[in-house]
């Protein structure tokens, strides 16, 4: 199992188990996700069935999975937390497994290991710190943080480093090539005259731009126009009591259509005169754009 995907970290007290439905030294029946009896397989009081890691003990280190639920009463009180294979158990405190007996040499039946998860199995359990069965009790102490050389984290940023030394030095490579180009030195000339004329294409199509620019003023005087009558019917509207009394029903309406025509024919001629200066400018712009292009 990889150590790069270690997701939890921290120290139980193990015991080991075979239940391969024998009924010999405590078997209680096959195991509960169904897979069976063999060697690897592991037991939780809480952590979900299928979750994967490994644990070390002296040096020695072995896979498990979690298959089955245990220990029972031994978990209580955030004592005895894991339940190893027997085989396992025996790799590694090095003793022997009796095949018969169900049992390992030695007479040791208890070891603190560290644990090390890798993935959550999909199984029904819970995530996180492991729980005695029929309890709501979370063993804190037994999760501690996750070690940076198991993390896999080192690794990441190592590989984001180089990336960004490779990236560092490919736009150092691509800013040197556009200063040669720029400067047009091959030795003999032959580059200068043509970068001279690119050059000189690219000012007078910027030019244009800022031709096309200078015409802005214009859209907007244009459709400063075009508010003015717009202005003056509001102020007719806001005061129509006073301009009816000087000049009379029949004028002031004259006028007022006359005003809205004003302000229709303004508008129209700024909106217009802004499309016009649009255009151009994006027409000027796009060309630019293209023979740079070409000259790069």
């Amino acid at each position: 199992m990889s150590t790069d995907n270690a997701i939890q970290h921290g120290q139980v007290t193990a015991s080991y188990f075979w239940d391969d439905g024998s009924g010999i030294n405590g078997d209680t029946g096959a195991p509960a996700s169904g897979e069976p009896m063999q060697e690897g397989l592991a037991a939780s009081p809480s952590w979900p069935l299928g979750t994967e890691g490994y644990v070390e003990y002296n040096g020695k280190k072995a896979d498990f999975f979690i298959g089955d639920r245990g220990p029972g009463d031994p978990a209580d009180g955030c004592n005895v937390l894991l339940d190893l294979d027997g085989k396992t158990f025996a790799k590694l405190t090095g003793e022997d497994w009796n095949g018969s007996s169900y049992t390992v040499s030695g007479g040791e039946g208890h070891i603190d290991v560290e644990y090390t998860i890798t993935k959550w199995g999909d199984g029904h359990g819970t995530e996180g710190a492991p729980r005695p069965m029929g309890s709501g009790e979370e063993c804190t102490d037994a999760v501690s943080p996750v070690p940076d050389e198991r993390s896999g984290d080192d690794g990441k940023k190592d590989e984001k480093k180089d990336s960004g030394d490779a990236k560092d030095s490919k736009d150092t490579g691509d800013a040197q090539e556009q200063g040669t180009a720029a400067t047009g030195k091959d030795g003999d000339g032959g580059q200068s005259g043509q970068t001279g004329t690119q050059a000189s294409t690219a000012a007078n199509d910027m030019s244009a731009v800022n031709f096309a620019a200078t015409d802005a003023p214009l859209a907007a005087g244009a459709l400063a126009m075009a508010l003015i009558p717009a202005l003056v019917v509001a102020l007719l509207f806001a005061r129509r009591d006073l301009v009816l009394a000087w000049v009379g029903h029949d004028r002031a309406a004259a006028w007022g259509e006359k005003a809205a025509a004003l302000r229709d024919r303004g508008a129209e001629m700024g909106a217009a005169a802004t499309e016009r200066v649009r255009t151009a400018a994006a027409d000027t712009v796009a060309a630019v754009r293209e023979r740079l292009g070409r000259g790069a």
